[in-house]
């Protein structure tokens, strides 16, 4: 008997990853857009990371307009750590029909249930089916 996790991952729709874009990349891109040298994109960003981390030690939340908010959180062994929620810009942004250029797997699942995920899974694999 399959896991039901085990059938919907194998099916449903996902990005292929490609190669992450590194620091340098970023800021040869963000310097070439904004006519500022490289070293200013990284001293910029940097004395952003730096003033984030202050304002978060002091139990505040960072909301960077365009980016998100940065808020301090704290766990029960008291290890602190900072949570990311994305500004609703970047989802916009991304899912702005047409300009996605990725490569989409099983494309052709999307809009599909689990339930239908899964009876794909039971139809390709009789002897091991996921049962609800």
């Amino acid at each position: 008997m399959a896991p039901r996790i085990k059938a919907v991952n194998a099916y449903r729709p996902r990005i292929e990853q490609g190669n992450t874009v590194q620091k340098p990349e970023l800021l040869r891109a963000v310097s070439r857009a904004t006519s500022l040298v490289e070293g200013t994109v990284d001293q910029t960003i940097k004395e952003t990371r730096d003033h984030i981390i202050e304002f978060c030690r002091t139990g505040r939340a960072v909301k960077v307009e365009g980016l998100g908010i940065f808020t301090p959180s704290i766990d029960l062994d008291g290890n602190l750590s900072i949570s990311f929620r994305s500004d609703p810009a970047l989802n916009f942004g991304l899912n702005m029909p047409g300009t996605f250029t990725g490569t989409i797997i099983n494309r052709e699942h999307m809009g599909k249930s689990a339930a239908e995920l899964i009876a794909l899974w039971n139809e390709e694999f009789p002897d091991d089916q996921v049962e609800d």
